[in-house]
């Protein structure tokens, strides 16, 4: 005997299996048993949800001779004869193969004559969108006045494409997609039926990639258990056959992505290549990795809308910290694009790699949420001081222009210390110049450490037309309680040395820190140094072991 498919053994031939359409059902079964049954039907939803099952359920029982509970018995002669489709009675089209104006006509004339047996003539026509204009037109006319005897049931995916007049005339029912709950319970009773042996986790994995599908869930259960037959199926063997990624590689892709390592990116994706990953499941399946982080940052109860071990919940938190949720937005938008593309594409790696590039770089994409992520960015660094940009040690700046993040790289890339300068000296080689060391009184050093620490975010709170006057700028010392902002350009420094200006970042501090404070300005040098590195006494005293004289 020939292998049928566990989606078609497994079809359901009455109203109590069917899983996951429970409005439907009750609605229909409820017609039938009142005697309210309509002329039109049209059921609308995503494939495999049960559709074209039900219109042959409801065929069956609008004719059954013994219906129990509004369901067919499926033991009568009626029933038999339409599951077998010897029935004149149940006529089933494919509309994207019969789809022209003369097969329509067939069945205006077909409809004129009364069922031999039976009550009811029922026509299913799947896929109706298919059907040309002139079809739809000559089925109007049959759809708004049928015989009493004559029951059409419409099935479509795409409902948008029905034309009003024929909308209209039916009793519209959307099929929804089933839960993930749903499916992995059907299968659970499936595989039990079949002595299939296969892990719970396996099986959660296998009713996800169904993507709300009970036909495409008993396909993949099909397919894995097909390729390891006779062995249980654990949920390794499920990513195999699938093509598909271990969640623990989404969680170290995303880490990389916002550490902004795009070599980690390509390499980890290059591996998954070489293991023979199906490139458009990955992209599916880190999409809902990142839908799960969002909703992990936005929902208060997400525990529950997830459904997933203690394990990988507590991992999902811990990425769920490492970014914002507009980033996150901004990451699925770019797969979201990406898996609309790579459907089709000849070169589907080229494609996901250029993908992990945006997300690395958002300087690479000029729409509004790379420019907000960099943004965002920029003032994480701010906050932080200007020890991201500054040497330990070193005068502390404003980042903002290229020039600070140039200075420290040109000095990094030679193997400089911290806080010295290039030099060149008579024979033309460079040489280190080390800064200027001062002691200040531990009251000033204070006042100094604390300010610099907190400048980034001093000069944020500033309006957005006075902040990038402070690009660059300098806090040194000036005495007891008197700080000094040094600014590198004129301009900048014609706007920030105003009085008002000072006045404000004076009131700031002291309202913010509880510092009384007096700031004063003044416009550095050509060539001048602005990394001098001030100690305390007490620190210079311990590192110098002798006493040491403070001059004015």
């Amino acid at each position: 005997m020939s292998y049928t498919a566990l989606y078609r053994k497994w079809r359901p031939t009455a109203f109590g299996e069917v899983r996951g359409q429970d409005h439907i059902v009750t609605t229909l079964k409820n017609q039938i048993l009142s005697g309210r049954i309509g002329h039109a039907y049209l059921f609308c939803g995503t494939r495999g949800t049960g559709k074209t099952s039900i219109a042959k359920i409801f065929a069956r029982a609008v004719n059954c001779q013994n219906p129990q509970d509004g369901s067919p018995c499926n033991q009568c002669p009626s029933c038999k004869s339409i599951m077998d489709g010897s029935s004149m009675n149940v006529v089933e089209i494919d509309a994207a193969s019969n789809n022209g104006v003369e097969n329509i006509r067939e069945i205006r004339e077909q409809v004129q004559y009364p069922p031999t047996d039976g009550k009811y003539r029922v026509y299913i026509i799947d896929e109706v969108h298919m059907l040309s204009i002139g079809a739809f037109n000559a089925l109007l006319k049959t759809l708004e006045e049928p015989p009493s005897y004559v029951i059409f049931i419409l099935a479509t995916t795409e409902v948008h494409k029905i034309p009003i007049t024929i909308l209209s005339r039916c009793q519209r029912y959307d099929f929804k997609r089933i839960s993930l709950e749903t499916i992995a319970g059907r299968l659970k009773e499936l595989i039990q039926a079949e002595e299939i042996e296969v892990e719970d986790k396996a099986l959660l994995y296998i009713a996800k990639a169904a993507d709300g599908s009970m036909r495409d869930a008993l396909s993949l259960l099909d397919q894995c258990a097909a390729f390891h037959y006779g062995k249980p199926l654990t949920y390794d063997k499920v990513l195999d056959v699938l093509g598909a990624v271990d969640t623990a590689v989404f969680s170290k892709m995303f880490r990389a992505v916002i550490q902004g390592r795009t070599r980690d990116c390509i390499k980890e994706l290059e591996e998954l290549v070489i293991q023979g990953r199906e490139l458009g499941q990955f992209v599916t399946d880190f999409i809902w990795y990142m839908r799960n982080l969002l909703l992990t940052q936005s929902a208060e109860d997400a525990e529950g809308l997830l459904d997933m071990s203690e394990e990988n919940l507590r991992q999902l938190k811990e990425d769920a910290e490492l970014t914002d949720g507009s980033t996150l937005m901004r990451y699925i938008r770019i797969f979201s694009d990406l898996s609309s593309q790579i459907r089709f594409a000849a070169q589907k790696r080229v494609l996901v790699e250029v993908a992990f590039i945006k997300l690395t770089k958002p300087s690479m994409e000029a729409n509004l949420d790379s420019v907000l992520q960099r943004l965002t960015e920029l003032e994480d660094q701010m906050a932080s001081g200007a020890a991201a940009f500054a040497p330990a040690g070193a005068a502390a700046s404003f980042p903002g222009s290229g020039e600070t993040e140039g200075a420290v790289s040109s000095s990094q890339g030679t193997g400089a210390a911290p806080g010295q300068t290039l030099a060149e000296n008579g024979v033309g080689d460079s040489v280190y110049t080390p800064p200027e060391k001062v002691s200040l009184p531990s009251a000033q050093i204070e006042d100094l450490n604390l300010i610099r620490g907190q400048w980034g975010k001093i000069v944020r709170e500033m309006g957005m037309s006075i902040r990038p006057s402070f690009r660059d700028t300098v806090v040194e010392p000036s005495g007891d309680s008197c700080l000094c902002i040094v600014f590198s350009n004129a301009a900048n420094y014609a706007i920030g040395s105003r009085p008002s200006v000072l006045g404000d970042l004076e009131r700031y501090i002291e309202n913010t820190y509880g510092k009384k404070l007096y700031l004063k300005s003044r416009l550095s040098g050509a060539g001048e140094r602005l990394d001098t590195i001030y100690v305390s006494e007490d620190e210079l005293k311990d590192k110098i072991h002798m006493d040491i004289t403070i001059e004015d």
